[in-house]
């Protein structure tokens, strides 16, 4: 076993959690989110998306959200969390040229783009081929590079498709050493409709850090079938040491017919202490956030341990 010491948390509640919801969220939310999740010791917060409005409405206010984090960290130069006195990064999903340039006007110093392993994923979420989204993405990532702003790829169906069903593990390993190829500095394995199962995800990893080595990897699992867990604890024995997830388990995809959101990060982080991995996040001061969003959003909790620590409370 390879278990790591350390793992960081990539919280995408604010934009990959809060972009499906059908109700207008107000800025104002979305920021004191954003806030409370850095201030539970969050260092890296995926926090807008730079897409059309007409494509993600809730998206709508990318602008604003970003000026105000970029705003904030001047007053506070260093953009620390109250908890682990370190540096939090926002950053922003930009799919194309125009969303980058926009992203670049308000300051954003981190940002992603999105790719797929499936050929109808790829052409039902953003209208073209997997060749085609990645010459797509090249000079966005060049341009991203030379602009002095780091780039995140994201790897979509990596353990199935909606549309296809299964994915073999060498049309992942061949997406993600594209990405990096193009300069992505790390690519995030992401099992969007939640099918993965323990020993599908380490074959996956297996073949896809032949590629890519494993400390620039990410997982990204989905908890469709209640398997994120148990397919986190398979990639971290194999030393995956970075995870998204998302407060209070918000999210889903829309291109994928009822798959439920990603993996709670309250959940996760419970996962990481039981194990004695360090991420310097603070899991009652997340579950707070988690219990406050959701009361927001007027949905339940999506997270076990989430409702459990709020109700001993």
């Amino acid at each position: 076993m390879h278990f790591p010491r350390k793992v960081r948390i990539v919280e995408v509640g604010a934009r990959d959690g809060l972009q499906n919801e059908s109700v207008p969220v107000a800025t104002a939310t979305k920021l004191e989110l954003i806030r409370r999740l850095s201030d539970s010791g969050l260092a890296h917060v995926e926090a807008a998306s730079f897409v059309s409005p007409r494509w993600v409405p809730q998206m709508a206010d990318h602008r604003e959200i970003m000026l105000a984090l970029r705003d904030s960290s001047a007053e506070s130069p260093t953009t620390m969390s109250t908890t682990t006195k370190s540096a939090t990064t926002y950053s922003a999903l930009t799919p194309n040229m125009k969303g980058l340039e926009a992203a670049l006007e308000c300051g954003v110093r981190e940002v992603a783009v999105f790719g797929s392993a499936s050929e109808s994923f790829s052409q039902r979420n953003i209208n073209c081929s997997i060749a085609e989204s990645l010459e797509r993405f090249a000079p966005v990532v060049e341009h991203a590079l030379k602009a002095g702003v780091r780039v995140r790829g994201y790897v979509s169906c990596v353990l199935g498709c909606p549309y296809e069903g299964e994915i073999a593990p060498a049309e992942v390993a061949a997406v993600a050493r594209e990405l990096k190829a193009m300069g992505c500095y790390e690519v995030s394995l992401g099992d969007t409709i939640g099918v993965g199962t323990p020993l599908k995800a380490k074959h996956m990893l297996e073949q896809v850090s032949r590629e890519v080595p494993i400390t620039q990897l990410a997982a990204h699992f989905h908890d469709t079938y209640g398997q994120a867990l148990a397919n986190l604890y398979a990639v971290l024995e194999e030393g995956i040491a970075v995870i998204d997830s998302s407060v209070a388990g918000l999210g889903g995809c829309p291109y994928a017919k009822g798959a439920s959101g990603n993996v709670a990060s309250e959940d996760v982080l419970y996962l990481l202490e039981g194990m004695g991995i360090e991420t310097g996040v603070d899991l009652a001061a997340l579950a707070r956030t988690g219990d406050w969003i959701s009361r927001e959003l007027g949905r339940p909790n999506g997270s076990r341990v989430g409702q459990a620590l709020m109700a001993s409370c």
